[in-house]
């Protein structure tokens, strides 16, 4: 899926200008994101981004150890 979205600048008088991404709701439910998670930005490049959960729920946690666990044989 592309969400494709704008980037803000929120301009306050004797301050630098802040500047804000807005995170689609669709996008948000869709890996569980709710208000109040921590995220980070993680620079790739200078054309790319990656947003990581400071701490994944409990639940994402689980799935991501077993999916990366080796199967037994």
């Amino acid at each position: 899926m592309i969400y494709p979205l704008r980037v803000q600048a929120i301009r306050s008088r004797g301050q630098n200008p802040r500047l804000y991404v807005s995170f689609p709701l669709a996008l948000a439910a869709a890996i569980g994101l709710e208000p109040g998670d921590q995220v980070q930005w993680e620079l790739l490049d200078r054309s790319e981004l990656h947003l990581l959960r400071v701490q994944p729920p409990p639940a994402l946690a689980k799935s991501k150890a077993r999916q990366s666990s080796p199967k037994p044989t």
